[in-house]
């Protein structure tokens, strides 16, 4: 009896090409999405890779598995922030295609570690190099100006401290390399008899690696706590949104009298006017001040001169005291592709007709910024770090503020575009890995929820407000002294899997020029042997 091709050796019948194998590569492609807030299943992360290198390694060709790398990738991106759909429409899509070209070199590096036959070197050199592609990936797609740092795999971690204590040692991007090495060691499991050994070495090495993190990264040590107030309005519509939003704001500011505060944080956009050419507007929130007894961090989303003399629409943290604003501002640095600003505006305007996209492009700060709270703290002083929104996303701007003596990251954020949908707690889960990257508490503050607090090493401090809560809450914040190895050493995951990337490629293509050489002996002898007298009696 003849057994078909596709069932042979027990195997599954996949699709070799066409339509099908497109959308299976796209729905395997987008298995990590569940791993992210809101669903959070953080444990689904070290294996939803695993069909995804299982169908490239059984592309037929090469070409096949860039393909299967490029729609994977675009299946991804589209399930990680399938929530813009609203805002950005049709434009979505073009997106994800564009920038899920990034997997197409990640497929094809996966297909040749584990097509055919795979020995134990080869599976060993897999499990160390296919992560670091990753990786790479990761960190071209986290500049700005191609979406950020939204979604990483490791990010999905926010919630499992040995994790959390692996990130303050390389940040973000050493969990990610984890997850991906985990999920590379089961796909061995599943490819050949002589790569299960090094699978199974791999998980254990994984393992061991993060419990010898968990217990011996130094960590910061406790030094007191700061009572920080967070202030909540929740979602506020209406041609009159502006004022109603500052009237609704100043009401549980106003009820947080005598909690013995030393910081009251407004979330983005909580004022819709420039405070400096607005006195009656400073008045208002200086008279808060007085009477709960703390500065009141706000966000203004308005038309505004810089200290350079530019004028446009800025985002600025702004600090106001008992007697009026103190001189501290900050301005956004990392604005939102398309929510804040139209890249290459003049070739992709048209986006505004199809979508949500920024009518007029906000203007960027120069610089970041710490400010000082001299009364805080029981006299002894508070130095914050402030960050607007999308910001937190990024690890560098708030290791630089930690670096600069800022001992409380407070980041300001409004997601009431995205309300219903996995944004806002995919936003505030960021706020744990930047307190465990840098040892210091993060203070996430926004408009409409989820406002969350977390300790020094990404423990959540007190209830979130969730999306249905308006509102203010006072958290106890434990401040911490110290540092970790991620704010002294930076993202050195990044340059160790540039580096090991790069001696890959070198012995691959060494490889090459060997069997060149060697074939071009061969075929060298041959000639000189069919030419010798006497050849072919």
């Amino acid at each position: 009896m003849r057994v078909p091709a596709g069932r042979r050796e027990g195997r599954a019948r996949i699709p070799r090409s066409g339509p099908w194998r497109g959308f299976l590569a796209m729905l395997v492609g987008a298995l990590p999405a569940p791993a992210f807030p809101a669903p959070s299943l953080w444990w689904f992360a070290y294996v939803c890779l695993v069909p995804w290198l299982l169908l490239i390694r059984s592309a037929a060709t090469e070409r096949r598995a860039a393909l299967d790398g490029w729609l994977g990738g675009a299946g991804f991106l589209l399930a990680v922030h399938h929530w813009l759909l609203p805002s950005l429409h049709v434009f979505l899509l073009v997106l994800a295609a564009l920038l899920g070209l990034l997997w197409a070199p990640w497929g094809l590096l996966v297909h040749r570690l584990l097509r055919g036959p795979v020995s134990a070197t080869a599976a060993a050199t897999a499990a160390v190099v296919v992560p670091c592609g990753w990786l790479l990936i990761e960190a071209v797609r986290s500049w700005q100006g191609l979406g950020g740092p939204w979604g990483l795999l490791g990010a999905s971690q926010w919630q499992v401290a040995p994790a959390l204590r692996v990130a303050s040692v390389g940040g973000v991007w050493l969990v990610s390399l984890l997850v991906v090495a985990v999920n590379t060691c089961v796909a061995l499991l599943f490819v050949a008899a002589s790569a299960r050994a090094v699978g199974v070495v791999g998980v254990a090495v994984c393992a061991l690696s993060v419990g010898a993190t968990a217990r011996w990264a130094p960590q910061p040590q406790l030094s007191g706590r700061a009572r920080i107030a967070v202030v909540q309005p929740g979602v506020i519509t209406g041609p009159d949104s502006v004022e109603r939003r500052l009237a609704v704001g100043e009401r549980p500011t106003g009820s947080l009298v005598g909690r013995d505060l030393d910081l009251v944080v407004w979330g983005e956009s909580s004022v819709g006017v420039d405070p400096a050419r607005h006195p009656d507007v400073t008045r208002r929130i200086a008279k808060l001040s007085r009477r709960v007894g703390a500065d009141v961090l706000i966000n203004a989303d308005a038309r505004q001169t810089d200290g350079s003399h530019r004028s446009g629409i800025f985002k600025s943290s702004l600090l106001v005291g008992p007697n009026g604003l103190t001189g501290d501002r900050y301005d956004k640095m990392r604005l939102v592709p398309f929510g804040e600003y139209v890249p290459a505006r003049s070739v992709l305007g048209w986006v505004t007709s199809v979508g949500r996209a920024a009518g007029e492009d906000r203007l960027r700060g120069t610089r970041p910024v710490t400010m000082e709270l001299p009364t805080a703290v029981g006299g002894r002083g508070l130095r914050i770090g402030p960050l607007i929104c999308f910001e937190s996303a990024f690890p560098d701007m708030s290791r630089w503020l930690t670096r600069n003596g800022a001992q409380v990251l407070v980041d300001q954020s409004s997601t009431s575009t995205f309300q219903h949908s996995w944004a806002p707690e995919q936003h505030a889960s960021l706020g744990a890995l930047r307190a465990a990257e840098n040892g210091r508490p993060v203070v996430h503050a926004t408009l409409t929820g989820v406002s969350a607090v977390y300790g020094p090493r990404g423990e959540r401090v007190g209830a979130p407000l969730g999306t249905d809560t308006s509102g203010a809450a006072v958290f106890d914040v434990p401040l911490a002294s110290g540092t970790t190895l991620f704010v002294r050493w930076g993202s050195w995951p990044l340059v160790g899997a540039a580096a090991v990337l790069a001696l890959y490629c070198a012995c691959a293509g060494a490889r090459t020029l060997r069997r060149r050489g060697d074939t071009g002996r061969g075929a060298g002898s041959a000639t000189a042997s069919a030419r010798a007298p006497g050849a072919g009696r």
